[in-house]
């Protein structure tokens, strides 16, 4: 019996990289699996076929289940489809596993609006519009009187965390994904449904220059932890039953390290009771700043 098994599980994005590797370890540990893949390239833009097909074949020759599904699920219909297409075949849906998503970088005063709006729509409307339609489903399921024991896992980044030059479009709309989660997550628990986000490190289609530059090619027998492998099995066990009361968590994983990130809270506060003038705002606030925790660097910036 594996971790998963029996749940029915859909993985957008999963025909290359992180999802792929996501499909293929939810099927390894029983789960029936939607493999979703528009079959596009980095830009966005249409490739010469989807390689969903080819990650079913994968999940099927190891002995496992799986279907595939080429919508568009940043639209209503394909996101609708979706859900659709894991009922229909495998007649209920357990885990919602969010990853589709693509770069358009540039720097902020180059950066086209047809940029900007390509970048939201996949990766924070992509991500509103299944959870929009797998909630809804649940809802359904939780008001009938069934028990939903429901799993999303939203893909953001350290981009969304704290930015990343050259990446206004991309860092915005993985930030919105950080408050579409914690907002789902408060909404949706009563009717038994988590939702986690995890910020990934790994090398794909998306970040391989990025590493290509930065990082040396692992030997023979040493560990790659750049492997999209590696993210997978936090994927997997967020997405099953064994998370049971993990909700409304941000997680971010690379290689062997997973760590809590622990979001905003307030720091240093001072209160007068009454309203600051322009002088006393700007004194109190450098004092406030000299006690407090410097941020973290934007990635890019040094």
């Amino acid at each position: 019996m594996g971790m998963a098994e029996g749940r029915v599980v859909i993985v957008t994005g999963a025909g290359r990289g992180l999802g792929r590797a996501h499909a293929l370890a939810f099927g390894a540990e029983g789960a029936k699996v939607v493999v979703n893949d528009l079959g596009v390239g980095l830009d966005g833009l249409p490739g010469p076929g989807s390689p969903a097909g080819r990650v079913v074949a994968e999940i099927e020759a190891l002995g496992g289940e799986a279907v595939a599904h080429g919508g568009d699920i940043a639209t209503g219909e394909g996101a609708a489809s979706l859900v659709d297409c894991a009922v229909g075949r495998f007649g209920r849906l357990d885990t919602l596993v969010n990853n589709a998503g693509f770069l358009r970088d540039r720097m902020l005063v180059n950066l086209d609006e047809d940029d900007w709006d390509a970048v939201m729509r996949v990766h924070l409307k992509g991500h509103f519009l299944p959870l929009r339609s797998a909630a809804a489903w649940w809802r359904a399921e939780a008001k009938a009187g069934r028990k939903v024991a429901a799993r999303v896992v939203n893909t953001s980044s350290g981009a969304g965390l704290l930015g990343s030059v050259g990446q206004g479009n991309y860092s915005a709309a993985k930030a919105g994904i950080l408050g579409l989660t914690l907002v789902s997550a408060a909404e949706m628990g009563r009717y038994g449904v988590q939702v986690n986000a995890i910020a990934p490190a790994a090398r794909t289609r998306m970040t391989e220059q990025t590493f290509a530059q930065t990082m040396a090619a692992p030997g023979e027998g040493d560990f790659d932890s750049m492997a999209p492998e590696n993210v997978s099995p936090l994927v997997v066990w967020l997405g099953s039953d064994a998370s049971a009361g993990v909700t409304g968590r941000v997680f971010e994983v690379e290689g062997g390290r997973i760590t809590v990130m622990e979001g905003w809270r307030p720091g240093p506060t001072a209160d007068r009771g009454a309203r600051w003038t322009p002088a006393e705002a700007g004194e109190v606030t450098a004092k406030l700043l000299s006690s407090a925790e410097p941020p973290l660097p934007v990635y890019g910036s040094r």
